[in-house]
Protein backbone atom coordinates (compact mmCIF):
# COMPACT_ATOMS: atom_id res chain seq x y z
CA UNK A 1 0.00 0.00 0.00
CA UNK A 2 1.41 3.37 -0.97
CA UNK A 3 1.21 6.11 1.65
CA UNK A 4 2.77 9.52 2.06
CA UNK A 5 3.56 10.48 5.66
CA UNK A 6 5.61 13.08 7.48
CA UNK A 7 8.02 11.54 9.99
CA UNK A 8 9.69 13.14 12.98
CA UNK A 9 13.37 13.60 11.97
CA UNK A 10 14.71 13.08 15.49
CA UNK A 11 12.81 9.84 15.93
CA UNK A 12 13.81 8.47 12.53
CA UNK A 13 17.47 9.33 13.08
CA UNK A 14 17.49 7.64 16.47
CA UNK A 15 15.61 4.63 15.09
CA UNK A 16 18.12 4.26 12.23
CA UNK A 17 21.00 4.34 14.74
CA UNK A 18 19.37 1.78 17.03
CA UNK A 19 18.24 -0.65 14.33
CA UNK A 20 20.95 -0.31 11.70
CA UNK A 21 18.30 -0.24 8.98
CA UNK A 22 19.01 1.68 5.77
CA UNK A 23 15.69 2.92 4.37
CA UNK A 24 12.59 4.55 5.77
CA UNK A 25 10.51 1.79 4.22
CA UNK A 26 12.50 -0.84 6.16
CA UNK A 27 12.19 1.25 9.30
CA UNK A 28 8.40 1.62 9.04
CA UNK A 29 8.00 -2.09 8.25
CA UNK A 30 10.17 -3.00 11.23
CA UNK A 31 8.26 -0.64 13.53
CA UNK A 32 4.89 -2.07 12.48
CA UNK A 33 6.09 -5.66 12.97
CA UNK A 34 7.47 -4.81 16.41
CA UNK A 35 4.25 -3.06 17.41
CA UNK A 36 2.17 -6.10 16.40
CA UNK A 37 4.56 -8.49 18.18
CA UNK A 38 4.47 -6.44 21.39
CA UNK A 39 0.67 -6.16 21.40
CA UNK A 40 0.30 -9.92 20.89
CA UNK A 41 2.81 -10.52 23.67
CA UNK A 42 0.85 -8.21 26.02
CA UNK A 43 -2.32 -10.19 25.29
CA UNK A 44 -0.55 -13.48 25.96
CA UNK A 45 0.97 -12.15 29.19
CA UNK A 46 -2.44 -10.91 30.30
CA UNK A 47 -3.93 -14.37 29.80
CA UNK A 48 -1.00 -16.01 31.60
CA UNK A 49 -1.39 -13.63 34.53
CA UNK A 50 -5.10 -14.39 34.73
CA UNK A 51 -4.44 -18.14 34.79
CA UNK A 52 -1.72 -17.72 37.44
CA UNK A 53 -4.10 -15.67 39.57
CA UNK A 54 -6.79 -18.32 39.29
CA UNK A 55 -4.26 -21.01 40.20
CA UNK A 56 -3.11 -19.03 43.25
CA UNK A 57 -6.65 -18.76 44.55
CA UNK A 58 -6.58 -22.51 45.26
CA UNK A 59 -10.32 -22.78 45.51
CA UNK A 60 -11.31 -25.25 48.22
CA UNK A 61 -14.83 -25.40 46.93
CA UNK A 62 -14.96 -26.57 43.38
CA UNK A 63 -17.10 -24.03 41.45
CA UNK A 64 -18.25 -26.90 39.23
CA UNK A 65 -18.82 -29.81 41.61
CA UNK A 66 -19.45 -33.20 40.12
CA UNK A 67 -22.96 -34.30 40.94
CA UNK A 68 -23.09 -37.93 42.05
CA UNK A 69 -26.33 -39.66 41.34
CA UNK A 70 -27.60 -42.39 43.57
CA UNK A 71 -28.36 -45.67 41.94
CA UNK A 72 -32.07 -46.11 41.55
CA UNK A 73 -33.79 -49.33 40.78
CA UNK A 74 -34.57 -49.86 37.13
CA UNK A 75 -38.36 -49.84 36.75
CA UNK A 76 -38.07 -52.02 33.64
CA UNK A 77 -35.77 -54.65 35.18
CA UNK A 78 -38.60 -57.18 35.52
CA UNK A 79 -39.51 -56.86 31.85
CA UNK A 80 -36.10 -57.96 30.60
Amino acid sequence: MRTNIVLNDQLTTEAFLLTGLKTKRELIDFALRELIRMKKQETTQGLCTAFKTLHQLKLNNNPFPEVKRQNRPNPFANEL
